[in-house]
């Protein structure tokens, strides 16, 4: 159960570090603003209130510390997905990773943004309150597919580190 646990979370990293290193890239290239995770760390500062929507995160008060608490909470999603897959798949996945699976899980979880962090924020759901929600949601499937891709490769690094020890 251990080797599962740290596979789960290499591969929960490796796959947030990927979607981060995606979003700089098209921020660079292409001018789009990656997110803000200071609102995300604002929605979930507001969660102990016992408010999960609001109608616009932005026109909510600050809190200390919102950036780092909306970093924290994105890896820390990050994570538990990849925990969350290893424990799915079980050992033979992790034995033989394949994309496919872990490509479908990996759009999958987009629907935890789309359904609960998007309508919490005042986004409506899947960003369909946005000036571009069909843009957004593109962006968010083809992030979702760096995150898995990104997991894949923490998984095939994971396996090849255990054989090489």
């Amino acid at each position: 159960m251990g080797e599962l646990v740290v596979a789960g979370v290499v591969m929960g990293l490796a796959g947030t570090v990927a979607m981060d290193l995606w979003g700089l890239l098209l921020e660079r290239l292409c001018g789009i603003g990656r997110p803000n995770w200071a609102f995300v760390g604002r929605w979930v500062a507001t969660l102990r209130s016992g408010r999960v929507f609001h109608d616009a995160i932005a026109g909510v008060p600050g809190v200390p510390s919102e950036a780092a608490i909306g970093w924290a909470f994105h890896y820390a999603v990050g994570v538990a997905y990849g925990l969350i897959w290893v424990l799915l798949a079980g050992r033979d996945w992790l034995a033989a990773p394949s994309f496919l699976p872990l490509w479908v899980f990996a759009l999958v979880t987009v629907g935890a943004g789309w359904f609960l962090l998007h309508p919490g924020m005042g986004l409506g759901i899947a960003q369909s309150k946005s000036a571009t929600p069909w843009r957004a949601r593109g962006l968010g499937l083809v992030a979702h597919t760096v995150f898995g891709l990104g997991m894949w490769v923490g998984g095939l690094a994971f396996i090849h580190g255990a054989s090489a020890a």
